[in-house]
């Protein structure tokens, strides 16, 4: 079972995105909508459960002193926040200690699972197996190549919010981005 669409791994065209949805109307609604990607983003940056969270945590927390600006920079602002506080922890070096004793597991010593709620238990086991083949594409990614398509195909910034984003200009996304979807596209080619 395929988690992510083939479209997506598609390359790079400038047509405009079929209309897009409304902003939120209430940054509690924006980050209630936002939660679950900038976890998984988090976590595949710090690759720990624990760090994930607690970065989440720290850039909503954050996110609530910029309410009074328009919810249409809500996004690429929320996405900065998380990338440095992502990179604050890396620095304090408590990514690097964790990542120095045994296991990458939880803290009930199972690993991490990503599986759907789906009724049958043959759709989580290839949903899961699915996650874990997707998971270990990303994570073979180049940290750069792997912000870009996350942020770009996954989140749906545009280029001028990913390069606002990762600090870089929108050449070097679309370089960052076209890169990861060939490495991507031949990493999963069973998934075809």
């Amino acid at each position: 079972m395929l988690l992510l669409s083939t479209a997506k791994l598609a390359p790079v065209t400038t047509e405009p995105r079929p209309q897009e949805p409304a902003p939120p109307a209430t940054l509690e609604d924006f980050l209630r909508g936002i939660e679950a990607r900038a976890f998984r983003f988090a976590e595949l940056g710090l690759r720990h459960r624990e760090d994930a969270l607690d970065a989440v945590q720290e850039a909503m927390l954050k996110m609530l002193a910029y309410r009074s600006h328009p919810a249409s920079e809500w996004g690429p602002l929320f996405w900065s926040i998380l990338r440095n506080k992502m990179t604050d922890m890396q620095r304090r070096g408590l990514f690097r200690l964790r990542w120095l004793l045994p296991g990458s597991t939880d803290k009930d010593g199972e690993t991490v699972d990503w599986a759907d709620d789906a009724p049958g238990p043959a759709r989580r086991h290839d949903s899961r197996e699915a996650w874990q083949q997707i998971h270990a594409a990303l994570h073979a990614l180049p940290a750069r190549q792997r912000e870009a398509f996350t942020l770009r195909v996954l989140e749906e910034l545009d280029v001028a919010d990913t390069a606002r984003v990762m600090g870089c200009s929108e050449g070097s996304v679309k370089t960052h981005l076209s890169r990861a979807r060939e490495a991507l596209q031949k990493q999963l080619e069973d998934f075809r």
